[in-house]
This record gives C-alpha cells, structure tokens and sequence, in this order.
C-alpha cells in the first residue's frame, strides 16, 4: 500500500541438522563395532557368521521403509487448487519458508557490515526476535500462495469486484482469518492504467479488466499486526513489458541498497537512476519511464501500514538511516505520464487514524460506525465492501463526520495523467541483525 508524500527460537532445520549427524554417527560407530568383531574372529582363527541373503534383502527393505516414514514425517498436507487449505496445517512444525536472505553491502566508512552475518552477537539478537521473524513469514506464504494462484486464474473480461473478492477469498482461508489476530491487512488495489494506487471497487462498481489493462494488484495479509505489504503488475499485452520491466529492476534495485545505517535518500537516488534509465515503445511512441516522486516506500511495525519513516524512489529527501530490525515496504511506482500523481475518483480506501486520541462524538450512527470499524479493524485500512461485510448499513454520513473530525483518514485513488500508463512492484523486507530477508520473494517475483 503507497505512502504518499505530501511535499517535495533456534531454527529448527539447525536442530534438524544435528539429530541427522548425530544418527550418522551412531550408525558409523555400529558398523566399525561389527567389522572390528569380524576382524577378530579372523586373528583368532574363526571365520565371520555369514548371514543369510534372504535376512539382509530383508534388513534392506526395513531400512527403506524406515527412511520413507523419516521423510514423510512433519510435513503436512498438500494445497489444493484452488488454494483452501489454511498455511499453519500445511506446515504443522510452525516453521515457515525464509524469504530471501542478502548479506549487507559494506561501504567504505562501515567496518561492521562484513561481521554481521558470523558474529555470535547478532546470530543471538536474530534468535531472541525468531518469533515475530516466523509470524511475518507466515503471512508471507499466504501472500505468496494468492497472488500466484490469482496470477494463472485472472482473465481479462472479469469485474474488478470479482477478482478482488476472489483473491481476498482465498487469501482470508491461507491465512486462517481470525478476527484482528490473522486476515488481510488493507483493501485489495486493483488500480488500472493513468491510476497508480489506492483504487479498490466499490458495490455496484461495473469496472471490467481489458486486455489492454496495465493493473497493479496490491494486498496485504498479517498475523498478529505483522504485516506484508507486497505488490505486483499485472498486463496481458506484451507492449508493455519493458515498463514492467523497469519498474521491477528499480524495486530490487532500492531492495539491493537497503540495509542498516543506510541513508533513506540514498535508496531514492539509486532507484530513480536505474527507473529513468529505461524507454518504452508503446503504440510507435516512446517514453521515458520516470519515477512516481511523490509516491515512496515506507516503514511498517505492527497494525501500522504506515509507521512514520519514507523511502523515496527520487533523489533528494531525508537523510534520515534505516536502523536494525525495522520492517520496510520497498515499491516503487513508474510512469508513462508526468511521473506525479493527484487524487481522483471515487474514495474507497479508509483507515482510523493510529494517532488519534478520544474524539466526543454525537451521532449515534459515528459511534456505531466507529464500533464496528474497532472491532474488524483497528488501526488497519479498511474499505466500503468490507463495511459491507462486516453488516454496517447507511453508514456514509457516519463515515463522513469521522473523517471530518479526523478520527478516519480517507485515501482516494491516485492517477498521473490520463492516457497514460503505470506500473508498481512491492516487497516488504526485515532488516534483521545478521542479515536483510525479501520475506515476500517468491519464484513470481
């Protein structure tokens, strides 16, 4: 979810590891016990038992079926298709996959960054916060089992209400929703074309996606208010490749510079220099790709999307640094058009302000609104369907007066430029002690 910028436990594979090298060993030391008895037998003038082949045949098939039972033991069930089975019951040893681990770059005035991934320091530091680090990858894998069962089943000729109901579908069972605990952690945006973010169908909504579509899916799954916010492009007509193309280089680009004591406006820079370095031919016209500036990355901690710091994907901005075991969404926003982005159109995102403090209300309907928005979503973005779901009826005013009295912040689309077109690309990453892990990468992207 864009951020808009308004100026200019011991990892039990290790456990796993030792169990096998310590029945190796005793396997090792079984064996040399029976050929050093052998060896005596012959000093002492006496020949070896010889064992019947029948019992070693025998011996050997017990041993495979010994290894086949090893093998299939913890591993759970097997997903269907589509996707139904909830991520904790495919993974019963609650160990989920690791994202992608990269080491820190060195600079030329950081001695440490070469230590952090062997100090014992830091591997201690990464094992007192292995808990939150398993629940963020939790949320990761029922990410990363939605958007690619989404990616195959999406066809142009669908309402955007479907494909979002779908997905959210799918993403609430992987997730195993449970009430503020687990679910999605905002709206999913299926923004089309000059409309960059924060665009999302309302009931009745008729949109349908075109072949000639460029959509930026972007959701959000969490457990326990750790959230991943991860996105990606999707366009059937290969025209517009190359701008995808440039977009997601300009992602990894800003992920491959993130790191600890790393300069937030150093990220930007080194984002817009690979984004802008990119033309595109679309329809025998040419444009240079230029970064969204006024659309950024951000940090995350837990219920809040948005937790106060900004990566930009264009030179200039804060020199603030990202700092050890903070959680970021790295994204970065393309464009066609004039690379700056406005509201527009119909609202649908909202979200209760994390910072609000008690507000005296005096319609009924804004307390009963607020209730319910506490109640299915805390501080977490939320959207008109949702309401719709969570039962609340003729809730528009109440909505309303909440934003007027800004206890919610609403968040309309955002378009560059009509008629021309854009793309997005998001992951979420943890700057963990040791290392820094794409928690949402995944074989797609």
């Amino acid at each position: 979810m864009a951020t808009v910028k308004t100026e200019e436990v011991v990892d039990k594979n290790e456990e796993n590891a030792e169990y096998d090298d310590v029945e190796d060993n005793s396997q090792d030391a079984v064996s040399n016990t029976e050929a050093n008895e052998g060896n005596a037998q012959v000093e002492n003038g006496t020949d070896p038992p010889v064992q019947d082949n029948q019992n070693q045949e025998g011996d050997s098939e017990e041993k495979k079926k010994k290894k086949k039972r090893n093998r299939n033991k913890g591993k759970g069930k097997i997903q269907t298709n589509p996707p139904s089975i909830p991520i904790t019951d495919l993974f019963p040893d609650a160990v989920y996959p690791i994202g992608e681990i990269q080491e820190y770059a060195v600079g030329k005035d950081d001695r440490t960054a070469s230590s952090r991934f062997t100090t014992e320091e830091k591997k201690a530091l990464d094992r007192m916060h292995n808990d939150i680090y398993n629940e963020v990858r939790l949320a990761a894998e029922a990410h990363r089992q939605t958007r690619q069962y989404i990616q195959k089943w999406v066809k142009p000729g669908m309402t955007m209400i479907q494909i979002c109901e779908e997905l959210e579908s799918v993403a609430r069972k992987l997730i195993n929703e449970n009430g503020l605990k687990a679910g999605l952690a905002f709206p999913t945006g299926c923004s089309r074309n000059h409309c960059a973010a924060h665009y999302t169908p309302n009931a009745g909504d008729p949109t349908v996606l075109e072949y000639d579509d460029v959509t930026k899916i972007d959701f959000g799954t969490h457990i326990n208010g750790r959230i991943i916010d991860c996105a990606f492009t999707l366009s059937f007509n290969p025209k517009y490749d190359k701008l995808i193309e440039a977009v997601r280089d300009a992602t990894n680009t800003g992920i491959k510079t993130a790191g600890i004591d790393v300069r937030l406006c150093d990220i930007g820079e080194a984002i817009q220099e690979v984004m802008e370095s990119y033309e595109v031919d679309i329809d025998g016209k040419t444009y240079q790709v230029k970064s969204i500036r006024n659309l950024n990355g951000h940090s995350i901690s837990p219920y809040r999307i948005h937790a106060g710091k900004t990566v930009p994907i264009v030179k200039g901005g804060e020199a603030t640094v990202m700092e050890e075991n903070e959680f970021y969404a790295i994204e970065t926003f393309g464009s066609t058009g004039r690379g700056l982005v406005h509201d527009d159109m119909e609202c649908s995102h909202y979200m209760k302000n994390f910072d609000v403090q008690y507000v005296p209300l005096r319609l009924q309907s804004s307390k009963a609104l607020l209730g319910t928005i506490n109640k299915n979503f805390g501080t977490l973005a939320f959207c008109k369907r949702w309401l719709d779901r969570a039962g609340a009826t003729k809730y528009q005013m109440a909505l309303k007066d909440l934003c007027d009295k800004g206890v919610v912040d609403a968040y309309p689309p955002l378009c560059d430029s009509k008629g021309c077109y854009t793309a997005q690309f998001e992951h979420t990453i943890m700057l963990r002690p040791t290392c820094k892990e794409i928690v949402s990468r995944g074989d797609d992207y």
